[in-house]
């Protein structure tokens, strides 16, 4: 892994809040976010801070099976994508829920009881699906639910999720929207918000001495907020942004955003976004402006190894993406995800997906209770730094039912929170295509999480 040179573009881009390190750091207590309304910001931060002071002193009378507690079992829903423009990113997804909940069940389950699981589509934001998914899941009384994959789905639920008291907990919304959000402290998420990726896509062009970059992207909630951390980032380093360009994923064409950006004249162009961009891809190879001309740059949302197999032999050899991992190989891990589901191709977001799952399992466990409110209040009671280091769930139960504080890390490393429900730190890695439907991991960072 060639990690000096990210940390040499962390220096050139001068961003403070990246401060890399060879690890993760520790966070202190919860809160939450998430959504396109980039309007509420301080006042939810504040708000988010406040609900969690509460609801730690809520969870500790709850601890003891208070007679206020509604689920005294833990039910937990998914809104993940099972049809859309992310539906390749829902095998690997659900595949991490069930590995988890097997695991938890098989050590006791929650509370004393079988953790009931139950899965379900969030399409994407062209349907009513997650809505639809949403209602049958508050209907059989979940405590919690898993997804969405996409934050501008999140974005459509997220009210409807949290009004009801039920917490929210995506393994893959990376909206830097979704940070100050207010959601009453019941929206968290495993993954990192994008003023993180972005700022490392925009130090690894600076370290390959690109100087004029174009950067496409969906225009939604994940698209622009990708975008502008991108943009941010590689303009205070020096660069020029040639292209700055928003599209309609559903358009029939791309053909007259690709000619702006070939005008530009880029070294290289940042593509962000969902299944679209095979299309989109189509046509920059067409017009001179494909992998065999300039260095193209993929996201978490677009990197596969299934979409592009069927381009001319070669065309995606050279090409990066970048993508949240953790601080742990997760080759051992992926590999037991295909025991759960052998035809995975791609495993993206498989393993925050199974943190995300044990997380609230232990929460609950702590809590003493499977409401949101409960769950949400001691989140930060079993992933934070202060507690015994623990790492399955049948060795964090025991340590909690013997009542010992613990400090759980996932298989994607430390979880710890920031006070937004955000992680405070996460690991990007940058990989790289040696064949279509062949990538591997060249460069990685681990980083503190820019706020926004």
């Amino acid at each position: 892994m060639k990690r000096t040179t990210v940390l040499k573009s962390a220096a050139v881009l001068g961003v403070a809040s990246l401060a890399l390190a060879a690890c993760g750091g520790s966070s202190t207590s919860s809160e939450s976010s998430s959504s396109a309304a980039a309007a509420s910001s301080a006042a939810p931060a504040a708000s988010s801070a406040a609900a969690s002071a509460e609801a730690s002193t809520a969870a500790s009378a709850m601890a003891s099976a208070s007679a206020d507690c509604k689920n005294p079992t833990l039910v937990v829903g998914s809104i993940l994508p099972q049809t859309g423009d992310l539906a390749f990113l829902g095998p690997p997804e659900f595949a991490g829920v069930k590995k988890a909940v097997t695991e938890i069940n098989a050590a006791g389950g929650v509370l004393g009881s079988e953790v009931t699981s139950i899965e379900g589509d969030s399409g994407d934001t062209t349907t009513d699906i997650a809505s639809q998914t949403v209602d049958s899941h508050l209907s059989q009384g979940v405590g919690a639910i898993i997804g969405a994959a996409s934050s501008g789905v999140s974005l459509t639920v997220i009210d409807k999720i949290t009004s009801n008291g039920v917490l929210q907990m995506s393994p893959a919304n990376t909206s830097p929207a979704l940070t100050t959000y207010e959601d009453n402290g019941l929206y968290w998420r495993v993954a990192p918000s994008d003023a993180l990726q972005g700022a490392v896509i925009a130090a690894n062009a600076v370290d390959a001495g690109l100087t004029d970059v174009a950067v496409i992207a969906r225009q939604d909630p994940y698209g622009e907020g990708l975008e502008k951390a991108f943009s941010k980032n590689f303009t205070d380093a020096g660069g020029t942004v040639t292209s700055e360009l928003l599209y309609d994923p559903a358009a029939a064409s791309f053909e007259a955003e690709v000619a702006e950006i070939k005008a530009g004249n880029p070294q290289a162009v940042v593509v962000i976004g969902f299944e679209e961009t095979t299309k989109l891809m189509q046509e920059m190879i067409k017009q001179g402006v494909g992998p065999a001309d300039v260095q193209i740059y993929l996201v978490d949302g677009n990197l596969s190894t299934a979409a592009y197999k069927d381009f001319p032999k070669g065309t995606m050899k050279g090409v990066l993406g970048t993508i949240p991992v953790g601080e742990q190989d997760l080759t051992d891990f992926n590999a037991s995800l295909k025991e759960i589901d052998p035809s995975l191709e791609d495993f993206t977001y498989g393993a925050q997906a199974y943190d995300a799952m044990m997380l609230i399992a232990l929460a609950a466990e702590a809590a003493g209770c499977g409401d949101g409110a409960a769950i949400a209040a001691m989140l930060p009671e079993v992933a934070n730094t202060g507690g015994e280091k623990c790492t399955t769930f049948a060795d964090c139960l025991a340590l909690l039912q013997a009542g010992t504080k613990i400090d759980f890390d996932g298989v994607t490393g430390p979880l710890d929170f920031n006070q937004y429900g955000d992680p405070k730190s996460a690991t990007i890695a940058v990989n790289e295509y040696s064949a279509n439907d062949k990538f591997a991991e060249v460069d990685r960072v681990t980083a503190e999480v820019p706020l926004p």
